[in-house]
């Protein structure tokens, strides 16, 4: 029987994202490691590899597809109510200890992690967003950077559909990445996972390749939004808060920054759950830090209004939610406030529709 590395190898193309070297070794642009590959290595991610001097990458399968709530990603400046079609391949360049997607993300690195690939085409997944009613198709489950040359195939047949896109990511970019993703990406989430080069490290990166990320999709016009899921005696102190959320609001303080409720998961036990009042605690702190967008998330109910967006002018609610659920919504087709007619950054529709679902639901692929 193949090894599912071997599988995997039988799925892929030459890519776009790497420079040839010298001795048949190719550089890698995908992500912030910017592997140097001898021929026949393989890169940090181990889906990325050097067969002859040729940059091979995971190209025509999926791991798994589903419908969900865009507020689940989460975006909540982008269409709120809106079904996005989510698809994710395998393989990641980070190891993060707590990973809640860890049957795809480690893959090829954790013999536990037991995960299928699925073929399929661009054409194919954009016609079962289309049918279950998507208005977004968004790479995620694993880390999209390493995949990026098979998401642009998607995202391309998707654009043609009219439908909107989007990643989600760690956000271990690099400019190259960027500049090739930029014509076909609409929005783009990153996880900020503290504001400690060590403990990056820690989890098989860097701190600084990510903030340059932050501030290059910014500059380039995507639609960003930032998570940090709150770890506690990993990432919730406050002189690390405070500085992480200083660099978003120096980024821009109209970034929306989500702070979610981190759950034992994976390898690490050893931290308490987090709780609403640790929720409470660090959205203060953005919010002191000058952001105006702060939302709590992963305890529906329990975080006292921070799931809404409030007009920063007037505390108009302009979205109340609870969970993934679109309670009320009042922006006007301009995306302002009703009672004063301040602009709301986000990718608002016209007008606000029906919620399409309040509640993933998967798909036969």
């Amino acid at each position: 029987m193949q090894s599912l590395a071997e599988v995997l190898r039988q799925q892929t193309k030459e890519g776009e994202l790497y420079e040839k070297l010298d001795r048949d070794r190719v550089r890698c642009f995908a992500c912030g490691h910017c592997c140097a590959i001898p021929e026949g290595a393989q890169g940090v991610c181990k889906v990325r590899y050097n067969a002859g001097g040729r940059l091979m990458v995971p190209y025509g399968y999926v791991s798994g597809a589903q419908c969900d709530p865009v507020e689940k990603k989460p975006f909540f400046h982008a269409r709120p109510g809106a079904l996005a079609f989510s698809f994710g391949m395998l393989g990641c360049d980070f190891h993060c200890s707590y990973c809640q997607n860890w049957v795809t993300s480690q893959a090829l690195r954790d013999p536990q992690a037991v995960a299928a690939a699925c073929r399929t085409t661009p054409e194919k997944l954009v016609g079962q967003a289309l049918a279950a009613g998507a208005e977004i198709v968004v790479s995620t489950y694993n880390e999209p950077l390493i995949t990026s040359e098979w998401a642009v195939a998607v995202f391309k047949e998707a654009k043609a559909a009219g439908l909107m896109t989007g990643f989600v990511s760690n956000g271990n970019g690099t400019p190259q990445v960027l500049e090739y993703l930029r014509p076909w990406v609409d929005l783009y989430k990153v996880d900020l996972k503290g504001f400690d080069d060590r403990r990056y490290r820690k989890l098989g990166g860097r701190l600084e390749p990510v903030l340059d990320t932050i501030r290059g999709l910014y500059r380039e016009g995507f639609w960003l939004e930032i998570v940090t899921l709150l770890v506690p005696g990993f990432n919730d102190a406050e002189d690390e808060l405070q500085r992480l959320t200083g660099f978003i609001s120096g980024v821009s303080p109209d970034i929306p920054w989500h702070v979610t409720a981190y759950h034992r998961d994976y390898r690490m036990n050893d931290s308490a759950d987090t709780s609403s009042a640790d929720l409470a605690r660090a959205a203060d702190v953005g919010r002191r830090a000058g952001l105006r967008y702060v939302y709590a998330g992963n305890l529906p109910g329990r975080v006292k209004g921070m799931e809404n967006t409030f007009c920063p002018d007037c505390g108009e609610v302009l979205i109340e939610r609870r969970g993934y659920q679109v309670l009320r919504y009042v922006l006007t087709s301009s995306g302002c406030c009703p009672s004063c007619s301040r602009v709301i950054p986000g990718r608002w529709a016209e007008s606000f529709r029906a919620q399409a679902a309040d509640r993933p639901f998967f798909l036969r692929l």
